[in-house]
């Protein structure tokens, strides 16, 4: 790395933070990259606490050729002193001539403090890039944005089902509706959240891993953190999930007397009405966590219930060019539904794209209200 020539830096930088994306929260996934007389010199992305920010990293790889030299940065650098020193800090001391950044940090205690801080040292900070760009980089910490201005995560609603609106055939066959592309895209999008969230009923049923694994199988050690919404504590010791690294958080009933079956897993009480578990406990204490992207992996009927609760930020749905149909065939969204169409659901921002034959499209509630006020960001 450390003198190659790269063609745009800055996409350097976004592809950092997209490597890092579910895997660094509360922080922001963050990607930088340091280049002098058109080679890199340093390249860094964000750490999960306490490990350093990605200019520091970048900096620090570079060593004593900064001085007159250019960083590219995903996000606006951050400048204050929180669990890490500012990283504005660390770029003026460096000899640093030039920042290219394009997105301004949504935490307000940096909010343009970042680039005042570098510009006020003789910095040339320069924020054009192409509209690709600054799409991508906005994307990258939509999740970090919609924490910091609510407290709670962004949260995706992920379903596959045929053109028919079917997740299933009447005896319950699933697998696979979509394609082997499909469920790699799938994987990438486990792998960029930081917890996934599914149903017991799912859990019995498919007994999933629920693990984001590369192409070749291999576990990536993500999502951070898997969630059973499980409200009467039904969760056999000998589920798949169980013996997968990472923490699992069962979510049952006040009520109900469980005991974690392993070390790995956190329970948590949260009931709610008609022998259901309160949702909007879930989503506050994921928040609660820093968390900032958290994907629904489930059966129709507890996606109905995030979807009434208005707990839904964005829906991607995976349509396969199958008709499966039949009364019986379980379709996508359980849950009573609406009485008018003007009251569904509806999406702003959607995008669709092929995948092998697939349709993929992806778009944002339009009608999401559900707020937290009086909410103040932590210190990174």
């Amino acid at each position: 790395m450390s003198g190659s020539a790269i063609n745009n830096p800055l996409d350097r930088a976004l592809e950092l933070a997209r490597q890092v994306k579910g895997g660094v929260a509360p922080r922001p996934a963050v990607g930088a990259v340091v280049v002098k007389n058109g080679a890199v010199i340093g390249e860094g992305a964000t750490q999960r606490r306490p490990g350093q920010h990605a200019e520091p990293i970048a900096l620090s790889k570079a060593g004593h050729q900064t001085k007159g030299a250019t960083i590219y940065c995903s996000l606006e650098p951050h400048a204050f002193q929180g669990f890490a020193a500012p990283c504005t800090e660390a770029i003026i001391n460096s000899g640093i001539t030039r920042v290219v950044s394009p997105l301004e940090d949504p935490n307000p205690r940096v909010s343009g403090n970042g680039y005042r801080q570098l510009a006020a040292s003789g910095i040339e900070v320069i924020r054009e890039c192409s509209t690709k760009q600054r799409s991508e980089a906005e994307r990258l910490i939509e999740g970090f944005a919609h924490h910091v201005k609510t407290g709670l995560p962004m949260v995706t609603l992920k379903f596959a089902a045929s053109l028919d609106g079917k997740i299933a055939t009447r005896t319950g066959d699933s697998q696979w509706i979509t394609n082997e592309k499909s469920r790699e895209r799938v994987h990438e999008m486990r792998r960029q959240s930081d917890a996934l969230i599914t149903g017991i009923g799912t859990l019995l049923s498919d007994n999933p891993r629920l693990t984001a694994r590369d192409h070749l199988g291999n576990a990536t050690g993500r999502p951070a953190l898997r969630v059973v919404i499980d409200s009467h504590g039904q969760m056999p010791a000998s589920v798949r999930l169980l013996k997968e690294p990472g923490e699992i958080l069962w979510v049952v009933r006040d009520d109900v007397d469980v005991k974690p079956p392993t070390d790995s897993v956190t329970i948590l009480k949260a009931s709610g009405e008609n022998g259901k578990a309160n949702l909007s406990i879930i989503i506050e204490a994921l928040g609660a966590r820093g968390l900032h992207d958290v994907m629904i992996e489930a059966g129709a009927e507890l996606t109905g219930a995030f979807i009434n609760g208005n707990h839904v930020n964005k829906v991607t749905a995976f349509i396969a060019p199958i008709i499966i149909g039949g009364e019986d065939a379980m379709g996508a969204i359980g849950g009573q539904g609406i009485e008018s169409l003007s009251n569904a659901l509806s999406l702003d921002r959607v995008s669709h794209s092929l995948i092998d034959g697939d349709i993929l499209v992806e778009g944002y509630v339009s009608s999401n209200t559900k707020i937290a006020s009086n909410y103040t960001p932590k210190a990174e």
